[in-house]
Parts: C-alpha cells; sequence; structure tokens
C-alpha cells in the first residue's frame, strides 16, 4: 500500500485519499491524481502491451496522446475499455484492468509474437493471408477476428446516459495552457461571450507541470487566478474536461465534455458525457504541443517517457517512475526536465544530449554528442546503452529515462477543413498553415513556446478576432514570464540493427518504414496504411513525425516535401454512446403516433414499428390466441362488411401553383397534365436510372392544387427529391410543395358497406353515391356537422373503398365516430397485416416489390412510362438490359399442395434443375396466408413470368433446405376484374 516512488509537493491533495485497484491489486493515491501518476508513485510502470507483438509497454506521456497505458476501467454494465491511463481521473474505489494479453500482465502467452517477429513485419497480413485459399475462412478468419481490437466488452446494456448540446459564442477558446487563459482573459474583460474549453480537469496547460514563475507567483496559481476571474464573469463559460474533436463548416466545433467520468457513478439526473454542438463567431486555437520521441533499440521499455511528461508526473503529480532517471535530449528542454528532477530529489543519472555543442549542464553527468543505443529491462527499464562521443559504449543505471526529441504543434484541428501545415526548420515541426474560417492559432499551437510569447500571442488573437467581430479589447496586462528561445538539433532515431519503435502502439518501427520504401509504399497515405503506423487511438500523435522524417531519408526528400497524412475529426477517440446521446433503446428515435393510437391501445391492440411509426399490428379479441385468427377475422370481416385502418403514416405532400400540374408530369412515367379536377390517377415515379422509386396516388383538388400521396417508407426520401427537382432542375416552374403528413389524419374505409358507413358521417349536402362519387373521384367535403375533411375513392384491398381525411387533432374523434356509425354493419377496425393481406391478395405492389432493383416493366406497368413526354428516368427506362425478352415479372402463386407454406425471399427454380444461381428464375418477395382463399399466396418476380402462367416450378429455400411446388398465377387472386372496387 506504500506509495514507494511519490515525491513531496505537487498539486494533489493529500488529506483525501483514494483506494484503487489495477489487476486486482490494491493501491492507493490521492485526489488530483490520474490512474497513471498514481500507478507511478506506487511503483508500477508496466501498464499495458502492444497491439502486434504484446511487447511490455508502460506510459509516455501524461496527456491525451498517450498511445501505450491503456486500460479498461469499472466492471459490469459500466465497463469502459481502451482508457487511457493518462488523462483518467483517480477516485474512491476505481477498478481498472490492463488488456491485450493472455495471461497476466507479466507472462502474457502472446508474447510469443515477438520471438516470431521476423514473420510479422509490415504488410505481411497482404502477404500470408492470400493463400492457401481454403485456409481463409477455417483458419485466417477465426484467427483474425480474434486478435482483433484491444480491449473487451461487457456485452451488457450501458446503464448511463448520453446527451448532445448545443452552444453559441462570440470566441471560443480551445485550450486553457498560458495562451488561452490569456485570450480568454482578453475576451471575457471585453464583454464577449466566451467559451473556453480544456480537456484537463486543471486548467493551466504546462503550467501545471512547470517550476517557473509569472510575475510574482508560480504558474499553476496565476492558472487558478485567471480561472477564478473567468469563472465570476456571467458572459464565459468554461468547459473543464471536454475536448475540441473537430472544426466544421461555419464556424461550429464538435467538443466532448467528461461530464462523469471522474465519478464512480453519474450524479442523479446528470449523463455521463455530452457531445456538444459550439457555434462561435471566432475560434482562438491554444491546443499547446506534444513532444516527440527519439527512437532508438528497445525505446519502448516501461520506463521510458517523454522528458515533459516526466517533469508533469514530478512537478504535478509529485510521483516518478524510477529513483533513478536519465535524460535523453536534442533540445534544451530536457535540460529543463533533469532541474526539475534534480530539485526534486530525483537522481539524475546523467544527461544524455545529442548536440556536440549544446549548453552547460551542472548537477548531473553530462554526455555532450551522445546517443542512447539500447535500453535494457524487459517487464521495467533498469539501464541505457549510451554511444559517448568518442565512440565508447557506456552502460548508465537507470529506472527510468525522459526523451526528449522536440516538440509538435497541435495543428489537427486546423487541418480538419483540408488545411495543410507548413514545415517551420527553426522548430523541426510542422506549423499551421491554412486556417479554417474565423480561427487564429496562439501559443505553443503556433510554435511559440516560450510562456512570455504564448501568453503575448493568446492575448493578440483574442483582440485580433473581437476586432473582426467590432469589438475593441483593453491591452492585456500579462505577467512577466520566462522567455527562453527554442533550440533544437533534429534527431529522429539512433541507427542500430535491432528494432527502434516509431508507432508503440501498433507496433511500427524503423525497418517497418523502410520495408515500405523498399516495396514501393513511399506515398504517406500508402505508408500509414501498408504499416498501420499512426492508426492507433492516439492517430499518430507521437509517431507521424518520426515516420515521415524515415521515409524522407530513404526517399532523399525534405520532410515537408514528404508530406502529411490528412488530420481529420475526431482529435481524440469519442464512445459511441455520445455521438447516439440519447438516441438509444426505445430513444433511438422519436415515436411517431397515429391519430387513432389512443383509441387502438384501449382495444388492445398489438403494435408494430414502421419506420417512426408505431402502428397496430392487429387487434386480437377475447378467445383468440394467435395472431392468425386476429388478422383472419378482420381480412374476412372486411372484405365481408366494412373495415377501417388508420393510414396516416403515408406520406402526403401538397402540390400548388400554376405550374403544379406540369411539375407532377415531370415527376411521374405517367401523364398528368390532363388530369380533371376532382379525380385522382394512381402514379408511377422512377429514379433517374429508370428504376422505381416509389408509388402512390395524387389528386387534383383544383386547377393549381393536387395532393400527392406516397408509401411510409419513401415518404422523406420522396419529399426531397421532389424538392429538389424544384429547386435544382426546374427552378423557373411556379410551383410549391409542403409536407403535409402530420396536418391530416387519413383513414382507409373498405368493404362493401364502406359507402354506408361514410354516408351516415358525411354531412348530407355531399352526394356519395357511386354516380355522384366514382371509382378515382375525390373532393373536399365535410363531415359530422361541418368539420371540413377530404374524401378520396381509390382502393389498395379490390373492395369498395374510400380514403377518408380530416385535420389531425380530429383523428382520434373520427374513429370513434366512425365505429359507433360502423356498430350496425359489424365493422372493425384492421391493421397492418390485415392490410397487407388484402394488398398481396389484389396483387398491389408495395415495399417488398418497390426495392430499388425493380423496374415498370418489372411490375408489370411497363405501360404507365408515357412515351410521348419527358420524365425523370423514363430515357433510361428503355435501355436494353431493362427491356430483355427474359425479364422478371411481378406475378402470382399458388402451392400445388394447399397445404403447404410459402416463405418471403423462396428462389424459383425449374422442374428438374439444380437449385443453383445458374438456374435461377427469380424470387418470392410477398407470401400470405389468404382467408379468401384458404391457403397460402405469394408475389413474386420471375423471368418472363407473364408468359408463364399456369406452369407448375419449384420455390427453393436453399439456407434451410426446403422447397415447395408452386403454380405461376395472375398476382390478382381476388376480384381480378375489380368489379368490386367499382360497385
Amino acid at each position: 500500500m506504500s506509495q514507494t516512488n511519490r515525491l513531496q509537493g505537487g498539486q494533489i491533495d493529500r488529506s483525501k485519499v483514494l483506494n484503487f485497484t489495477f489487476d486486482g491489486k490494491a493501491f492507493q493515491g490521492y485526489q488530483g491524481d490520474t490512474l497513471a501518476s498514481a500507478l507511478l508513485a506506487n511503483g508500477v510502470r508496466l501498464m499495458g502491451r502492444s497491439f502486434k507483438y504484446h511487447r511490455p509497454r508502460g506510459p509516455i506521456s501524461s496527456g491525451s496522446e498517450e498511445p501505450n497505458a491503456i486500460v479498461e476501467l469499472r466492471s459490469g454494465a459500466r465497463q469502459e475499455p481502451n482508457t487511457r491511463a493518462t488523462i483518467a481521473e483517480l477516485f474512491e474505489g476505481l477498478s481498472a484492468k490492463s488488456q491485450n494479453h493472455v495471461g497476466s500482465l507479466k507472462f502474457d502467452f502472446l508474447a510469443v509474437n515477438d520471438r516470431l517477429a521476423s514473420f510479422f513485419a509490415a504488410g505481411f497480413y497482404y502477404k500470408t493471408f492470400m493463400w492457401p485459399k481454403a485456409f481463409w475462412e477455417k483458419l485466417y478468419e477465426p484467427m483474425i477476428r480474434r486478435a482483433a481490437g484491444l480491449g473487451s466488452l461487457s456485452m451488457q446494456t450501458d446503464p448511463d446516459a448520453y446527451d448532445k448540446g448545443f452552444l453559441h459564442c462570440d470566441l471560443l477558446v480551445i485550450g486553457a495552457g498560458p495562451s488561452g487563459l490569456a485570450a480568454a482573459l482578453t475576451a471575457a474583460r471585453s464583454g464577449a461571450r466566451v467559451i473556453l474549453a480544456d480537456e484537463d480537469f486543471a486548467p493551466g496547460g504546462r503550467l501545471n507541470a512547470e517550476t517557473f514563475t509569472l510575475g510574482n507567483t508560480s504558474g499553476a496559481e496565476w492558472a487558478q487566478a485567471a480561472v477564478a476571474e473567468l469563472s465570476a464573469m456571467p458572459n464565459v463559460r468554461i468547459l473543464t474536461r471536454t475536448v475540441v474533436i473537430g472544426a466544421f463548416d461555419h464556424g461550429i466545433y464538435g467538443a466532448l465534455e467528461r461530464v462523469s467520468d471522474h465519478l464512480p457513478v453519474p450524479s442523479e439526473g446528470k449523463p455521463r458525457q455530452i457531445l456538444w454542438r459550439i457555434y462561435s463567431s471566432r475560434a482562438v486555437l491554444a491546443a499547446g504541443a506534444t513532444e516527440r520521441p527519439i527512437a532508438f533499440r528497445n525505446n519502448d521499455r516501461p520506463g521510458i517517457m517523454m522528458a515533459g511528461a516526466l517533469r508533469a508526473y514530478v512537478n504535478r503529480w509529485a510521483a516518478t517512475p524510477g529513483k533513478s532517471v536519465a535524460v535523453f535530449t536534442n533540445n534544451d528542454d530536457g535540460l529543463r526536465t533533469a532541474s526539475d528532477l534534480i530539485a526534486k530529489g530525483v537522481k539524475v543519472s546523467a544527461v544524455i544530449d545529442s548536440r556536440a555543442d549544446g549548453p552547460a549542464f551542472s548537477g548531473a553527468e553530462h554526455l555532450r554528442g551522445a546517443v542512447v543505443t539500447d535500453a535494457l529491462g524487459r517487464l521495467g527499464l533498469h539501464s541505457v546503452k549510451v554511444k559517448l562521443a568518442s565512440g565508447e559504449i557506456r552502460q548508465i543505471p537507470c529506472e527510468a529515462l525522459g526523451v526528449s526529441g522536440g516538440w509538435n504543434p497541435n495543428v489537427h484541428l486546423t487541418c480538419h477543413q483540408r488545411g495543410l501545415p507548413v514545415w517551420n526548420a527553426d522548430l523541426a515541426a510542422f506549423v499551421p498553415g491554412s486556417l479554417p474560417p474565423g480561427m487564429v492559432v496562439a501559443g505553443a499551437a503556433n510554435g511559440e513556446f516560450s510562456t512570455a510569447a504564448a501568453l503575448a500571442s493568446g492575448a493578440k488573437a483574442a483582440a485580433g478576432a473581437l476586432d473582426a467581430l467590432g469589438l475593441s479589447a483593453a491591452p492585456a496586462d500579462l505577467p512577466q514570464a520566462e522567455d527562453a528561445p527554442t533550440r533544437v538539433s533534429p534527431l529522429w532515431y539512433v541507427p542500430h540493427k535491432g528494432r527502434a519503435w516509431l508507432d508503440q502502439q501498433n507496433d511500427v518501427t524503423v525497418k517497418d518504414v523502410k520495408l515500405a520504401h523498399q516495396e514501393g509504399f513511399r506515398s504517406v497515405e500508402h505508408l500509414k496504411r501498408y504499416t498501420t503506423m499512426g492508426m492507433a487511438t492516439d492517430q499518430g500523435k507521437t509517431s507521424n513525425i518520426g515516420g515521415l522524417a524515415v521515409m524522407a531519408e530513404m526517399t532523399g526528400k525534405s520532410i515537408p516535401d514528404t508530406g502529411t497524412t490528412i488530420y481529420r475529426p475526431p482529435y481524440t477517440p469519442v464512445p459511441i454512446g455520445a455521438f447516439a446521446g440519447r438516441s438509444a433503446g426505445a430513444d433511438f428515435r422519436p415515436k411517431r403516433l397515429t391519430p387513432s393510437h389512443k383509441w387502438a391501445a384501449e382495444q388492445g391492440a398489438v403494435f408494430v414499428e414502421v419506420g417512426m411509426w408505431l402502428r397496430a399490428q392487429w387487434l386480437p379479441r377475447q378467445g383468440e390466441t394467435h395472431w392468425r385468427q386476429s388478422v383472419d377475422r378482420e381480412v374476412a370481416a372486411t372484405r365481408g362488411s366494412v373495415g377501417i385502418c388508420d393510414v396516416t403514416t403515408l406520406g402526403k405532400i401538397d402540390v400548388q401553383g400554376p405550374d403544379a400540374a406540369e411539375f407532377l408530369n415531370r415527376i411521374y412515367c405517367n401523364p398528368f397534365a390532363k388530369l380533371p379536377v376532382g379525380k385522382v390517377r394512381y402514379g408511377l415515379m422512377l429514379r433517374e436510372d429508370g428504376m422505381a422509386m416509389d408509388d402512390g396516388t395524387t389528386a387534383r383538388l383544383a386547377e393549381d392544387h393536387f395532393v400527392t400521396t406516397t408509401t411510409t417508407a419513401n415518404a422523406v426520401g420522396v419529399y426531397r427529391h421532389m424538392e429538389f427537382c424544384r429547386q435544382c432542375l426546374w427552378p423557373d416552374l411556379d410551383v410549391q410543395i409542403i409536407s403535409t403528413t402530420e396536418a391530416w389524419a387519413q383513414f382507409s374505409v373498405a368493404g362493401p358497406n364502406a359507402r354506408k358507413l361514410l354516408q351516415k358521417i358525411v354531412d348530407p349536402e355531399y352526394d356519395i353515391s357511386n354516380e355522384a362519387f366514382p371509382y378515382m373521384g375525390c373532393g373536399e367535403i365535410t363531415v359530422c356537422g361541418g368539420l371540413r375533411a377530404r374524401l378520396f375513392r381509390i382502393s389498395f384491398s379490390g373492395e369498395l373503398a374510400y380514403e377518408i381525411a380530416v385535420p389531425t387533432r380530429y383523428g382520434d374523434g373520427l374513429v370513434r365516430a366512425m365505429m359507433e356509425a360502423g356498430r350496425e354493419f359489424d365493422a372493425v377496425v384492421y391493421g397492418t397485416e390485415a392490410l397487407g393481406v388484402m394488398r398481396i391478395e389484389k396483387g398491389h405492389a408495395a415495399g417488398n416489390e418497390l426495392n430499388g432493383t425493380t423496374s415498370a416493366l418489372n411490375l408489370g406497368m411497363g405501360g404507365m412510362v408515357n412515351k410521348k413526354k419527358d420524365s425523370i428516368g423514363s430515357t433510361l427506362s428503355e435501355r436494353e438490359g431493362m427491356n430483355a425478352a427474359d425479364a422478371l415479372n411481378l406475378v402470382g402463386f399458388e402451392p400445388v399442395d394447399r397445404s403447404k407454406t410459402l416463405l418471403g425471399g423462396m428462389h424459383f427454380i425449374n422442374r428438374g434443375a439444380p437449385a443453383d444461381a445458374k438456374n435461377d428464375q427469380g424470387y418470392m418477395t410477398s407470401v400470405a396466408f389468404s382467408p379468401s382463399l384458404g391457403h397460402s399466396v405469394g408475389l413474386g418476380f420471375l423471368k418472363n413470368g407473364a408468359a408463364r402462367k399456369g406452369e407448375v416450378i419449384r420455390a427453393v429455400n436453399p439456407l434451410a433446405n426446403e422447397e415447395v411446388e408452386v403454380k405461376v398465377v395472375s398476382a390478382h387472386f381476388v376480384d381480378p376484374e375489380g368489379e368490386r372496387l367499382r360497385g
């Protein structure tokens, strides 16, 4: 339980002791610790295993760029894989586990992969898994699936809530380091609305990790005072534990706030995380910089980390990864780490400076012109081998090594709109180039590494952003701070026969990059994918520049000429739950209830999701124990007397204007220009490629007013299509469209007594007799004593049928009134199952047939494609391949043995032919048991089906090894002449 590597000081609250476990072993830390800092304080350096070779790994950073210390947090349903221990805040009772190993962390059986490394070089999978072909399904694929991924899922439902939100501001400041705080203070004091977002739980950035002062106070204390001032301002919102994940169009930024990740369980009513969409007029990117490693043999040993991270652990968290530490650097910043370690009482074994002319350093042995060539200690570093300027090899004992290869500005957000960074030779790093509109970069993210420069650039950036908004900022009152120049001598890797690691999570080495060059994968995009470099949770933050430098050396080009990969959102990993927000489970999509839902629920209806709608599937009555009993009764009652069905879910689009008829004439393949007022016409809509898109009816209520209906599934898509045509294809047409799906409650009233029922509720001044209101008629009427309504005489059941519409608010009242009026006719309400049965019995195509791969000819509607006018899809529908002699035709099918059941998806095979793709004659699209006929019936597409009626073929289900002999018949099983619907 002793924290053997805990130092004095730090920014932790030692009065609050926190108990936690790692791989089942109990430890203690303090409030303010991260999991990584607490483990280091307890002498734990080994925290994970690498992906490919399962090499032992410890943390190399102290922030979100961490590629190694990736762990699983919590247990049960709240288990969270692939969490960076460097940003996971410690809390009482935290349970953490290492991942990506078989056996224990120390004795990982899959570490044998490291012994077989010569077989697993870059691109090995492209070469290995191609042969023998038979191995893929039985060996390679199962093996790859077992090895894929790093963590594991609990497979339980996440009990926590996630949310989404929208924020607006004049200035968004991204990062709360010295430049970000200076920018926020400058803007806030001017009265601008400011949002300050920082991924840390303690604002201050590098100020929290350093020992230098700002004015007369420490950097951490100055940051705390700045945050206190900002927090007291009503025009400022501070978002801690919040990472800005992407820069999008129009000044919109995505940000993930970890609201409750630092708690065992979210507070009552609070989400775990919030995904913010921030609308900003201007933005200051003050995201800081990431220190880069120097690659050398075995530079991945636990205990080797970035020098700046080591300094952060010592200064902020009072934790050291070892009792004796060495520093390997090519710049002055590494010397600062050595000084801070000595000041904290940590033994510095040596300072290894690759620069022969580096500045002098006192307090520890200073080896100038030297490089680290190897690290020893598989489960934890115990010494390094150093090549001195004289060429002598020397072994230096140490438990930790701080490595500093310079700093890379965090330019990622500047590139999210395809901006490219530019190379700065003085920093040996890329700095921001072209920026998203409204963004300005400040501080270390812009290559200004000194504290004084960061403060000044932050204030200047904010003042410039405010000036563009017409606001004036008072001169910034900035404290005096260190202003040391940046001196770096680039060193990317130390040449050696052994493996030097660039991407430590994906196990990409210098040799892998050289192999990619040798095999022709020299483009940076090819390099990334061939070696998998940068395709890890850190997205190449610690590996990409090193890999580019090696490739540049191999090609003889400069690093900027070699180029960079495209940075894309998100900046750091985002849980899928945050993207979903509260749209999960029953709330995945908003439920849309039909106007008759309450009445149907009172009757005990069984509901089904149809897109976003809940529709009554069937309405069981007492004594009915099987759904088929209810459906058969509803079909029989409707065909025998009258049935009512809520069809509000059908898309309804009002089309109005002088050119409305011409517009519809171009949208539909059949003519609409001369449709008389008071009439309805069935229409077929084609896509541009000539395939059927949707069908429905269009009623002409006036010369310039049409009402078009669509299928439920395609309501949104058809409306978008029509709006696109109106705005983009034919902007000269004087026509307006609007969706009225939710504005009208609509009911189908079908059956021989449909007219009699409607005559009881339609106001007497409207004559709806067969002569006055014939089939395919329509009109505006009133019902129930003056309620405005629309009546359409159309039928998809084959019966005398109408569709009646009233304003939605009266839908519930109308269904109750109709049921009362239909009492003498034993009226029933029928659900979607009975609706489907009757449309199949009548042979009407629906969603199963309008599946995006069928043409008008396939559907038996080839004659509807008018050749005398132009319409969308009409020309391409005449392609030879779509009009072949053996084209699929929609026909009906009956089982020869009436006791057999047909299944949707069955394929048709001729008698005596093998059941294979070569002999495939078509497929079954819709099936139902027909109460009217007493046996199963089906609709389907059959090659040259229109000419094969009466033929007997086989319907086969190869997956279940089933088949049924079926007879090809007309798709119109009930009333093929249409006498009932016209009666």
